[in-house]
């Protein structure tokens, strides 16, 4: 089985993920794409994020049409940091032998990635999916010299333009601006509903 692995807080979703997602899906003939929403990352210790609940609850609004989409709880329900490399490894345990991980992430994560705790390890539990735009690249060869195999382990999938971010629709629920065609009709009536992202929320 051909699994995606996409990580993140998703606080909350939006359209951008879900293109992102459904494009590699596509791309690289992925049986399932898992998204896993982060239960305690540890480069975000020291930022508020909207209880778990939410970000679960609005997740599965978001995926629940697409059948090559599921919702994986292995990060938020566990306790302590969420590190990638655990993540990969308690998901090869769920999946079995015969399950192949290809693990999502941004451009921007890619430069970053030997900080990240044991990358070595990490390449190997699986495949690195750069999500990347058209006229940005990673210089996988450079990062190959520090970490070597990582070349043959990445592979980078350009997908359609969105500039969308979740911190940009946090800030625009505060200010009351529209949120509509930025993320699915469900979220943003479960984002009001809750009252999400304003001052005297939860």
């Amino acid at each position: 089985m051909r699994l995606g692995v996409f990580g993140g807080t998703f606080d909350p979703v939006h359209y951008g993920h879900l293109v992102a997602a459904e494009e590699v899906r596509y791309r690289l003939r992925l049986d399932k794409v898992l998204f896993v929403p982060a239960g305690m990352p540890p480069h975000k210790l020291d930022h508020d994020i909207t209880p778990t609940r939410h970000r679960v609850a609005m997740l599965e609004l978001a995926i629940a049409s697409n059948p090559g989409f599921a919702l994986s709880r292995v990060d938020i329900d566990r306790h302590g940091p969420c590190y990638t490399v655990d993540t990969l490894a308690l998901l090869h345990e769920e999946y079995g032998p015969g399950a192949e991980l290809f693990f999502l992430m941004g451009m921007d994560s890619l430069a970053d990635i030997l900080t990240w705790k044991d990358p070595e390890r990490l390449i190997r539990l699986a495949r690195i999916v750069v999500v990347g735009r058209p006229g940005f690249q990673a210089d996988v060869d450079e990062l190959d010299k520090v970490l070597p195999g990582a070349a043959e382990r990445i592979c980078i999938v350009d997908t359609p333009l969105m500039e969308v971010s979740s911190s940009d629709i946090r800030q625009r629920v505060r200010e009351g601006a529209p949120i509509r065609y930025q993320v699915p009709e469900a979220v943003e009536a479960y984002i009001r509903a809750h009252r999400l992202y304003l001052d005297d929320a939860y």
